[in-house]
């Protein structure tokens, strides 16, 4: 069994795209505004989480926990605005190579305020104090897996196997969504290295197979194609399911060799393509929740 409910749902992706988060910052050369829009994203996932569990099926567990993962986000949301003078040491780092190099090239030195941030320990210019310290994002993470166990354990048939898809599914959806953002905020930060957004590609990659692995164990969507599990559609969604899952991965190699480009605007295509992946993504979770809570 795998649960179709809107607050397992919403938890998964709340939970899932704030362990990207974290998978992102705690390089510390993403922007601050980046944690904020995430941040500021999944603290309303999981305030829907908390809301739809309430009207539609109260689980102690699990909504408590959404009630956490929302807390955890304001939190580190909160601190990060009150240490934005601070800004990422690593984006300073970056700066700093680039006008080097630069400057080698041209032999003109970049002279004043360059703009750059301070660095974490707070002995920059004008003592802009301690850098926000990424580890707060993992923690809503954290609080979020404890939520999807309990609601695993309750979802029926095999607890290992329920346990399995859950998490699987929320890291796969938040590895998904976090990576489309990401793309997007290369045209706020211009100068952002390639490699974050080749990083989380690559782990969409590795859990592309887990995912659909986890889909297909008894009673899986298996299941669907020999009959075993009504679909209601004479196997149509168990076909659909199967070339979303596809499409998927074909679009994630794609957006890897997009990546290699050297031209700026790969970047561009490479998110234009996520915007597909995305929508094949859910479509490999949603339709495999809707088919296999049936049966």
């Amino acid at each position: 069994m795998i649960r179709l409910d809107a607050a397992t749902v919403l938890l998964q992706w709340a939970t899932g795209g704030m362990l990207f988060c974290w998978f992102t910052t705690r390089r510390r050369i993403v922007g601050t505004g980046y944690g904020w829009l995430l941040r500021g994203t999944y603290l309303c996932f999981a305030l829907g989480a908390l809301a739809a569990g309430i009207a539609l099926g109260f689980d102690p567990v699990r909504d408590t926990a959404a009630a956490g993962v929302a807390l955890g986000c304001l939190v580190a949301l909160v601190v990060s605005i009150a240490r934005r003078r601070a800004g990422v040491s690593g984006q300073r780092a970056e700066f700093d190579r680039r006008s080097a190099r630069v400057a080698a090239m041209t032999g003109i030195e970049r002279g004043g305020d360059d703009g750059s941030v301070a660095p974490a320990d707070g002995s920059g210019p004008g003592g802009a104090g301690r850098e926000f310290d990424p580890i707060l994002d993992l923690v809503p993470a954290i609080v979020g897996a404890v939520g999807l166990v309990a609601a695993s354990l309750d979802a029926g048939g095999s607890p290992a196997v329920a346990l399995l898809r859950t998490l699987i599914g929320a890291a796969f959806i938040g590895s998904i969504s976090d990576a489309m953002l990401l793309g997007h905020w290369y045209l706020v930060q211009p100068g952002l290295p390639r490699r974050l957004l080749n990083e989380i590609v690559a782990a969409l990659g590795w859990l592309w197979p887990l995912e659909v692995g986890a889909l297909l164990l008894p009673t899986g969507m298996v299941s669907v194609w020999t009959g075993a599990v009504d679909d209601g559609w004479g196997g149509l969604l168990g076909w659909m399911w199967a070339m979303c899952a596809i499409t998927t991965i074909v679009l994630v190699f794609v957006t890897r060799a997009a990546l290699r480009e050297r031209y700026y605007s790969a970047v561009m295509a490479a998110t234009g393509l996520l915007y597909l992946a995305i929508l094949t993504a859910f479509g490999t979770d949603i339709v495999a929740r809707a088919v296999l809570d049936q049966g």
